[in-house]
């Protein structure tokens, strides 16, 4: 089970997850956030992982193609709060990691 909150606020798009991020769930990410960000043309976008326990292959394709449609509008991705165990998964990724929403609201919207 995986629960999705979004804020958009200041031109960031704050995405927190909570639960698990797998292959059941992460049409959730490719059926509302992936549409959000092309169709509102979202630059800037954090997730917030603090509550997220753990995340599969089918998820992390899922957060790249969060990254692919950022890009898109020429913008820049960040992950915040992530745990040790999460950080060593989704080091292939290459999405930038900070330690709270704040300091990846700074680091990305420079």
């Amino acid at each position: 089970m995986l629960k999705v909150d979004m804020a958009y606020e200041k031109g960031i798009l704050y995405v927190r997850l909570k639960g698990e991020l797998n292959r059941k769930v992460c049409y959730k990410i490719n059926n509302y956030i992936v549409p959000v960000v092309l169709k509102h043309k979202i630059k800037y976008l954090v997730y917030n992982l603090y509550e997220l326990s753990d995340i599969d292959a089918s998820g992390m394709d899922a957060m790249l193609n969060t990254k692919c449609a950022i890009r898109a509008n020429k913008g820049k991705i960040c992950l915040c709060e992530v745990s040790d165990e999460l950080r060593a998964k989704m080091r292939k990724l290459r999405i930038q990691v900070a330690s709270n929403e704040l300091a990846a609201g700074r680091l990305i919207h420079i």
